[in-house]
């Protein structure tokens, strides 16, 4: 399983990052790492599933940017730039809190969106224009999943919430 996350892990974000190479556009992002982990390590866990994975990146990117816009951010610099202030504070707190609220409430729980969230609402990402690239590497990072994790032989993706629970692992020695 190490061997296994560590080839496909590299690869999806390898790939992932020679796209924003020649594109020279945001594809990736720091959050990806953690759902590489996840898509490769737990695949058919809930929150590995491409209905969880996709919807709570795009939760987490929408809630950051509403949170911009929420305290007046849109245009100011990001927070690693200049500083950390109040108005960002609250931003941070209110990206994370919404996302958070709202995949518990779609039942699109993907740990990863989060720090989405944070990417966005600490103006890593704060344009509009942003979304759909990062999107794509999510959409990417997905595809990737599903050829290597079927040319394995697991089962993914898990498409209905029904099928198992979030803690299911194909890691013998884990419950």
């Amino acid at each position: 399983m190490a061997g296994f996350n560590l080839v496909n892990g590299g690869l999806s974000i390898a790939l992932v990052s020679f796209i924003a190479l020649i594109t020279q556009e945001a594809f990736i992002f720091p959050s990806l790492g953690a759902t590489a982990f996840i898509l490769f390590y737990v695949p058919m866990a809930q929150p590995a599933s491409p209905r969880n994975t996709l919807c709570g990146h795009l939760i987490g990117a929408l809630m950051g940017l509403l949170a911009l816009y929420l305290f007046g951010l849109q245009d100011a610099p990001s927070a690693f730039v200049s500083s950390v202030d109040l108005p960002r504070v609250g931003a941070a707190a209110v990206s994370l809190g919404l996302t958070s609220c709202l995949m518990v409430l779609l039942k699109v729980a993907h740990p990863p969106a989060g720090a989405t969230a944070l990417i966005v609402s600490l103006g890593l990402m704060p344009n509009p224009s942003q979304l759909p690239i990062l999107m794509a590497g999510v959409l990417v990072l997905l595809v990737h999943a599903f050829l290597m994790n079927r040319l394995s032989g697991i089962p993914y993706p898990l498409w209905s919430s029904d099928a198992a629970g979030p803690a299911l692992s194909l890691s013998p020695e884990r419950p």
